[in-house]
């Protein structure tokens, strides 16, 4: 028995290399029970990520692409515009952050547009005050049919047209591309408790209060002035404490509507400053496009987690210090906003041509070669036509920005253009230029850049070109004039960056 032990515990040799071979084997079948290992962990891991996808997939909402307009501008260069929306409804548990009544729609609170320049190194977002008057056009309506433009109407009426407890982004969408002349690539929609979770998830945003802030402050209707809910200075806050602070209006600043955007894009700044400092990976940016997307409401185009996590990382190369923050050239009107031109157009100009605040261009392409040097010549040069002649222009149509247009066209003629403005009524169909006495033939010649405009003799001096939809129609309208070398200096001088001092510039008052 102990011999048939030996035998088994010692193998019978009956050649040099028979030991070899098998502890080849061995090893190979080591080698093949590792990679199965790895490959059943990385098939694992794989299906970890796609369910962790297709969750996120599945938190994401989307509104109908149907109602976004068919007149649309035309897609610009490779840059994209993106419009961020939030919404203030108090639907589906919203009135746990931000009160009132649950079933409210609401409007929305805020918006801006981002436009992402095409060297995709720069980037400027746009506030558009929501008391801002401006023509909401043709929007669709729950029933099917589409609603009439409505003119001198407050810009975040768009978002409640229909009055539907989802809202009308697309609506939105409409409006601020009739408003700006820029095609929005993508919209944005945050509720309360999207802002609150993605606020949550980075743990805190550093904001600063100029002077101590109590509930009264944030709900006037307060007797008394309640307890303290920020003390003045630097803080970080999340969730309901950041949703607050976005929304405070009184007790601060002016306790203007204006004063609160300056803040809202000083936290945003700031929320971009946190994301960034992290690192803007997919493993970092899981965590947040989850919390968002959960209260969160797009267009088709992002409709889906890697399309979202696409975007977001495609802003990875963009400085903090040439992401910028402006308000779109405002006056008040009464209680409300109104535009103030041409500045608004020259700003909406300027983006279109990829032009920065400064008036760099960042369209990505490489420099034009420099012109080559004019030949000699004794004669003197020809006048431009429109030499010595002074035109203001006036937009006669609803159509953003075809003063601006116009305007361009004169002066490469050589007019001098006084300025431009909104027509009195903007139911123009025939572009008119009006003149005064002994003006003939300096508006025959305005009027000859104007191919079937009007002549009008008036009884006061100067010359007034109100264009008409012939215009808007007509090649020329098109931007063939210099393209502004950059964003209004009013506009500039009041911008913010994203690395900029959070105590600083923080209201109108």
């Amino acid at each position: 028995m102990a011999g048939t032990r030996e035998q088994l515990a010692t193998p019978r040799r009956t050649g040099g290399a028979r030991p070899a071979v098998r502890t080849s084997r061995r090893r190979r079948s080591r080698v093949r029970f590792t990679l199965a290992i790895a490959l059943s962990l990385l098939v694992l891991v794989s299906a970890g990520a796609g369910w962790l996808y297709l969750k996120l997939g599945g938190d994401i909402k989307t509104f109908s692409a149907d109602g976004i307009s068919g007149d649309r501008p035309d897609a610009g260069s490779s840059g994209e515009n993106v419009l961020v929306i939030g919404s203030d409804a108090r639907t589906g548990g919203n009135d746990a952050f931000g009160g009132g009544n649950k079933s409210d729609i609401g409007r929305s609170d805020t918006a801006f547009l981002l436009h992402v320049y095409a060297d995709h190194r720069n980037a400027v977002a746009v506030s558009v005050p929501r008391d801002t008057l401006v023509t909401i056009p043709p929007c669709k309506l729950p029933d099917g049919s589409w609603s009439r433009a409505q003119p001198n109407t407050m810009f975040n009426a768009a978002y409640s047209m229909g009055e539907t407890a989802q809202g009308n982004p697309a609506c939105t969408q409409n409006t601020v591309e009739k408003l700006t002349g820029l095609r929005v690539d993508h919209t944005v929609v945050v509720d309360f408790k999207g802002f609150a979770a993605i606020t949550d998830v980075v743990g805190g945003v550093k904001v600063c209060l100029p002077n101590n802030v109590y509930e009264r402050d944030l709900d006037p209707n307060l007797r008394a002035r309640g307890k303290l809910l920020f003390a003045r200075g630097e803080q970080s806050v999340s969730g309901q404490k950041a949703l607050d602070y976005v929304r405070l209006r009184h007790g601060i600043g002016d306790g203007s509507d204006i004063g609160r955007i300056k803040r809202q894009q000083a936290f945003v700044g700031s929320l971009l400053k946190k994301v960034k400092s992290e690192g803007l990976t997919a493993t970092n940016l899981l965590p947040l496009a989850t919390a968002a997307t959960r209260s969160m409401t797009v267009d088709p185009g992002l409709g889906s987690a890697d399309k979202l996590l696409s975007f977001a990382l495609s802003m990875k190369n963009i400085d903090l210090h040439n992401t910028k923050f402006v308000t779109v050239p405002w006056r008040y009107e009464g209680s409300r906003v109104a535009l103030v031109e041409p500045d608004a157009d020259a700003l909406f100009a300027a983006l279109r041509a990829d032009r920065t605040i400064d008036g760099k261009d960042a369209s990505g392409k490489k420099g034009a070669a420099a012109p080559a040097p004019a030949a000699a010549t004794s004669a003197a040069p020809t006048p431009s036509p429109g030499t010595g002649i002074r035109v203001t222009v006036y937009n006669g149509t609803t159509v953003r920005g075809l003063a601006a247009e116009a305007a361009g066209t004169l002066r490469t003629d050589g007019f001098t253009v006084l300025g431009t403005a909104t027509a009195l009524t903007q139911n123009h169909a025939t572009t008119v230029v009006q003149y005064g006495p002994g003006e003939t033939a300096r508006a025959q010649t305005v009027a000859q850049r104007f191919p079937g405009a009007q002549l009008q003799e008036i009884g006061t001096a100067g010359i007034k070109v109100i264009v008409g939809q012939d215009f808007a129609a007509h090649p020329s309208a098109t931007s063939t004039g210099p393209q502004p070398t950059g964003i209004p200096s009013g506009v500039s001088h009041d911008a913010r960056s994203a690395d900029d001092n959070v105590c600083s510039n923080l209201s109108y008052g």
